[in-house]
């Protein structure tokens, strides 16, 4: 009976692909099964007797030698506690090393720990595709990296040119409604001299009289179409007043074409510094365009503007009762007014949020953006 044990025994360690060997109390191979002997490259009589630690776990990977009081394996019969590990190497016959996973169990006899047991496996394939799949891992991150650096610096690039562009822009505003103004206006105020000039010396031939008065009526509301075209390309108040002015005309202009009711305040701070002009031009259409969307689209009968300008940023808040619009439209690519609006906050490091009413009713878009810093006395 006990025979036929031993045998179903020493089939079942024979028939394992993985490598199995015992040690007694000092270290020495008690057995070995075929699979472990191959894999170290060595006969089964060329290991029984021998110190295990001695002959396939004496040094580390590097090369470093491998004390045996610290060896996992060893320690897992001194301290009856069981150990598995994967991080390390066996040494073959021949010098060459390979990676182990190997797991160490006590063998317990009669309550006594008499020696251990040690599964192991040549997980060097694995290793390696570890090794490769992590080198993988890094390039792939290292080039995502790089593109993200590449996309970042491409967008930061076209947000200077938009910029740059939109800076551009408002001078060249600027220069046609200072030569409409200088050139045309001065034309449009001599022809209306000269029609006053003819129509008093010919007060008695009433048909001349009554088409220079209808000349001087065209050229007053050419006048007035100048004076118009003129603010909607660069209104002079900007300039010349500063941009809590401009805000404040910005908005009678607003509630005079819509007659919407507004309920306004706009405040500076007495210690709040002026903002440069591309800043000032900057908030000054972003407030535009935020009334000019409420106009076209919120089907408003109310709106709430505040507007501070404190030491530090500037804040402000358009708040509409209107029907309000759905978040997949403002963040829809062809919401260019939304997308410049964005951008320009952006340039001056502020930003811009919509989302619903406090009572979940119409839109409401807030602006940040920091102020410049007032130079030292």
């Amino acid at each position: 009976m006990q025979a036929a044990w031993h045998d179903k025994l020493t089939l079942l360690l024979e028939s394992t692909g993985d490598g199995m060997f015992g040690v007694d109390l000092d270290g020495r191979c008690t057995f070995i099964n075929r699979a472990g002997a191959e894999i170290l490259g060595y006969s089964t009589a060329q290991v029984l007797g021998r110190n295990m630690h001695d002959l396939i776990h004496h040094s580390h990977p590097d090369g470093s030698h491998y004390e045996e009081q610290q060896c996992p394996i060893f320690l897992a019969f001194r301290t009856g506690r069981p150990c598995r590990n994967d991080q390390e190497v066996f040494w073959r016959a021949d010098g060459s090393r390979f990676n182990a996973e190997y797991s160490s169990h006590p063998v317990i006899d009669h309550g006594q720990v008499c020696g251990a047991v040690i599964t192991f496996t040549d997980i060097t394939q694995r290793k390696q595709t570890e090794e490769a799949l992590a080198r993988a891992r890094q390039e792939l991150e290292q080039r995502v990296a790089e593109r993200t650096a590449e996309l970042s610096q491409a967008l930061l690039q076209l947000r200077q040119l938009s910029a740059h562009t939109e800076a551009v822009r408002e001078q060249e505003r600027k220069r046609i409604a200072r030569e409409i103004h200088d050139e045309l206006g001065s034309l449009l105020v001599a022809l209306k001299f000269d029609v006053n000039w003819i129509a008093r010396r010919v007060s008695d031939r009433e048909p001349v009289a009554d088409k220079c008065r209808t000349m001087n009526r065209l050229i007053e509301t050419a006048v007035e179409d100048v004076g118009r075209i003129i603010t909607d390309l660069r209104p002079s108040i900007l300039d010349h007043q500063g941009l809590v002015a401009a805000l404040e005309w910005q908005l009678q202009e607003f509630a005079d074409a819509t007659e919407i009711a507004c309920d306004a305040d706009i405040v500076a701070a007495p210690d709040a510094p002026a903002p440069e002009a591309q800043q000032a031009t900057a908030v000054f259409r972003i407030f535009q365009e935020m009334l000019s969307n409420v106009a076209r689209h919120a089907d408003a009968s109310a709106v709430r503007i505040r507007i501070h300008l404190l030491a530090h940023e500037l804040r402000m808040e358009v708040a509409d009762n209107g029907v309000g619009a759905p978040a997949a439209r403002l963040s829809d690519q062809s919401a260019y007014g939304v997308m410049g609006m964005r951008e320009r906050a952006l340039h001056f490091g502020g930003a811009l949020d919509i989302d619903r009413g406090d009572d979940g009713a119409g839109t409401r878009v807030r602006l940040t953006m920091p102020m410049p810093r007032r130079a030292a006395a």
